[in-house]
């Protein structure tokens, strides 16, 4: 089995594509735009690509990476489809990351694609009518296309109807760690000021501007301690890297970012039993990356994590051994994570401030990474940048575990 290079990284910049925020785009063309990005970025020309994996989640598009290879003008390989909830795009990564380890194919694509704004929005003022909103933007279907999709019909997801959505498990999480450690919620607020502040350095992240501490605290409490700036926002967008084989990479690049490590799995049942204020079934796929790469915690040099709310960026903290259980609100006091830490989490803003266009999302966390570790990312650049990891999460699967745990770690 050879090494996996990442020669090609591109995306597009996340956020509402409804014709106001930013203009209107469907899927088709933000995943050609982050495929060429990607594309360019490598050097490689797209008759060039074996195979392509992509990922969809939330409108469920019909066989979107031949929709999306059809207009970039890629035909007559295999094209694999994927859904795995938050995690779909590293899901998708995973398996073309075997298949160019394995010398199945030498050249592929991996793409995520997210359209969560599916009708336009008008730029006109709305008129009401008693109390009824007449305005031009959709009505009720655009809400349901801004994110109803994800909410299973009654009956449908038992989790759900008990309400254990996501900001209430990734609250419940958050007081548990508050009641077993003394963790404040302004260290969960500092964590959001620290990504957006992030996020203000990255010019394709949904949000790039700054918060303060206050601004994240007296926000609208959406499930007691998250407010509603500890949430990630809902947003278009997509992702697209070039993996090679290390032969083929030595063409295109001097700068070799290697994928030494892909572990996803379903959540195991219960493993948090006891410990709810941890994801254990997180420990157990960062543990077994460890040991697979001989890299552990220590080494790390920045992680771009799935901060869906803010305690799970700090349990995580605790997850991945970069501190003990129960010193996550420290790290974030002393600015250990942050930019210019001893190892940052989420320098491209996160979910919080970058934005979280589901199937996009696992992609995206690989670009920052083969960004920093080549040095290409400007102000917001890790100085000295060596070894990154990606930490992915997707959905809540039996015994309030994710339904799938992933973590990729990428080396220069």
């Amino acid at each position: 089995m050879g090494k996996v290079i990442v020669v090609g990284a591109g995306m597009t910049r996340f956020g509402k594509y409804n014709g106001a925020d930013l203009p209107w785009k469907n899927h088709e063309e933000l995943g050609v735009e982050a495929c060429l990005s990607a594309l360019k970025h490598a050097g490689v020309n797209h008759q060039k690509i074996e195979a392509a994996y992509f990922g969809q989640t939330v409108t469920g598009m019909i066989q979107i990476g031949q929709r999306v290879t059809d207009m970039l003008g890629i035909s007559g390989i295999p094209i694999y489809n994927h859904e795995n909830a938050c995690a779909t795009s590293l899901a998708a990564f995973r398996n073309a990351y075997l298949d160019v380890k394995n010398g199945v194919h030498d050249i592929v694509m991996v793409a995520g694609v997210e359209k969560m704004i599916l009708f336009p929005k008008s730029k006109k003022k709305k008129k009401k009518d008693n109390g009824k909103d007449n305005g031009n933007d959709g009505g009720d279907l655009f809400k349901m296309g801004s994110g109803g999709p994800i909410i299973m019909p009654e009956g449908m997801m038992f989790l759900q109807d008990i309400g254990v959505i996501m900001p209430a498990y990734f609250a419940l999480i958050g007081r548990r760690h508050m009641e077993e450690y003394g963790t404040t919620r302004e260290q969960f607020a500092k964590i959001s000021v620290k990504n957006h502040k992030h996020g203000s350095m990255n010019p394709y992240a949904q949000y790039q501007n700054e918060v303060t501490l206050d601004q994240v605290l007296s926000s609208r409490m959406i499930c007691d301690p998250i407010t509603l700036l500890q949430c990630t926002p809902t947003g278009d967008g997509a992702s697209a890297v070039i993996l090679v084989s290390e032969k083929t990479a030595k063409q295109y690049t001097t700068k070799l970012v290697e994928v030494v490590g892909s572990i996803i799995m379903a959540g195991k049942y219960k493993a948090s039993k006891g410990h709810f204020s941890s994801l254990a079934s997180c420990k157990i796929a960062a543990n077994k990356l460890y040991d697979e790469t001989g890299i552990g915690p220590d080494d790390l040099n920045v992680v771009e994590q799935h901060d869906c709310f803010t305690p799970h960026e700090l349990v995580t903290y605790e997850d991945l051994g970069i501190c003990n259980p129960g010193e996550g609100g420290r790290l974030v006091d002393e600015g250990v994570t942050a930019l210019g830490g001893r190892v940052p989490f989420n320098v491209s803003g996160g979910l919080q401030a970058k934005g979280h266009p589901i199937a996009a999302t696992g992609v995206a966390q690989v670009i920052e990474l083969v960004w920093q570790l080549r040095g290409e990312c400007g102000k917001r650049q890790v100085q000295g940048a060596k070894i990154g990891l990606a930490h992915n999460g997707g959905g809540i699967g039996p015994g309030l575990e994710p339904g799938l745990a992933s973590v990729t770690m990428l080396k220069i």
